[in-house]
């Protein structure tokens, strides 16, 4: 493991080398992983500068140019956020910020997802997803995770849309710290144009389970 600290982050995200991780981190199945303390998981969300730059001087979801009448989805796994923002490049989405909640918050928002998409693996009928679909404020979906260069992996990873009073929730009572990682995520960025992927870094980062196995079985976590 690589110690290295990203840059002005109080809370010290650790860092390894990606080739470590390839080693270390699970290939196939479907995984939440994250960046975890004791009672800690930092999950990811890329905005334009007006919304980062409220978020990170107030510490909390808001100001003039956020707003909560949409959904936003967050994710915990970094590589995942990296493939959705084009490594901070795409439009809106130039700057990345670590949300540190608490894995008990993490929780009651699994709690409240329905899966995305139906599947007879987690739901008796069609029907009682698309119940589910309507009436939770919570949207679960897993997705193929994908390496530094955008390209898909066996191991799928997920992301939560959050909507209505779980996301007023998640913006302005349950965000512990916001963490601008911008800077870290451009520097590995040129190390990966450059092809010197032997020395890109990642925050380190394991699965994380919910402390209930039925919930676990419902979302769909592995491992």
């Amino acid at each position: 493991m690589n110690t290295n600290l990203i840059k002005n982050n109080p809370l010290h995200i650790i860092t390894e080398l990606y080739q470590d991780s390839i080693q270390r981190l699970p290939k196939t199945g479907q995984h939440l992983l994250g960046h975890q303390t004791e009672d800690l998981i930092i999950v990811y969300q890329a905005y334009n500068h007006n919304i980062a730059d409220f978020a990170v001087e107030n510490q909390f979801l808001g100001g003039n140019h956020y707003s909560y009448s949409r959904m936003s989805w967050i994710k915990p796994n970094f590589l995942w956020m990296m493939y959705r923002c084009g490594w901070a490049e795409k439009e809106n989405q130039e700057r990345v910020l670590a949300l540190w909640i608490q894995k008990t918050d993490l929780e009651k928002i699994l709690g409240e997802a329905a899966i995305s998409s139906f599947n007879p693996k987690y739901y008796e009928s069609h029907a009682q997803w698309r119940a589910g679909l309507d009436q939770k404020e919570v949207r679960l979906q897993w997705d193929p995770d994908h390496d530094p260069y955008g390209n898909k992996l066996q191991r799928r990873a997920i992301q939560l849309g959050l909507k209505g009073k779980m996301l007023e929730a998640f913006g302005k009572r349950q965000i512990r710290k916001i963490e601008d990682v911008t800077n870290f995520v451009k520097l590995q960025k040129q190390l990966l144009d450059a092809g010197r992927l032997d020395e890109l870094l990642v925050p380190f980062e394991t699965a994380f389970k919910t402390t209930d196995a039925a919930l676990n079985d419902r979302v769909g976590i592995e491992g």
